[in-house]
């Protein structure tokens, strides 16, 4: 897009953020204002993103956490089976978050569980041709959704603003010694090596 294309989009003087960040610098020149642009940028894109996946997954039938769980069993490959260890790990929430999404999706034939063979405490969940079926329809919904909400950037400069993402993602858990991270707004993010 153009910056002419830009401007046709939005009329001059009133982005939002711009605001903020000419206010406080107006108010308090000494604070630092260069995050705004994009800290607040990041944070509405999620919310966005957030609410209308959720809406989609209304639509399906389906609740976040549950297509998370069955998604990553899905990308595990065949046979489609992790212990609720590594969920936990693939999901990036608690052992106990994985336990009640475990139990939510077992009771809607989605998952089995089972003991771990030689292993005394650890449990096996596995997804069900029902829990299969539902993610292949889900899935394809979503992320063709999501496709279409970024494709007026282009291909190159999608590919050029994940690389961004990706080294600032990088850069921010190093200054914040994290690795992994719970579901945006929510507490959870893990101490490096903490998984």
């Amino acid at each position: 897009m153009t910056a002419s294309e830009e401007s046709d989009r939005r009329p001059a003087g009133e982005d939002p953020v711009d605001a903020i960040a000419a206010a406080w610098s107006r108010e308090r020149p000494q604070t630092p204002v260069s995050s705004i642009g994009v800290v607040t940028r990041i944070w509405q894109l999620a919310k966005h993103f957030g609410d209308d996946r959720r809406r989609v997954l209304a639509e399906a039938g389906v609740d976040p956490a549950t297509l998370d769980l069955l998604s990553v069993l899905r990308r595990s490959g065949p046979p489609y089976t992790l212990s609720t260890r590594d969920l936990a790990g693939h999901s990036l929430v608690t052992a106990g978050a994985i336990s009640q999404r475990v139990a939510r999706a077992e009771r809607d034939h989605l998952v089995t569980r089972r003991p771990a063979p030689g292993r005394s405490r650890a449990v096996l969940v596995e997804l069900t041709p029902a829990g299969h079926e539902l993610v292949e329809r889900t899935v394809d919904r979503v992320l063709a959704r999501e496709a279409q909400l970024l494709e007026r950037l282009g291909p190159e400069r999608r590919e050029a603003l994940a690389e961004l993402l990706r080294e600032l993602l990088d850069d921010v858990q190093d200054e914040l010694n994290v690795r992994g991270v719970s579901h945006v707004g929510h507490e959870g993010l893990d101490p490096a090596g903490q998984g």
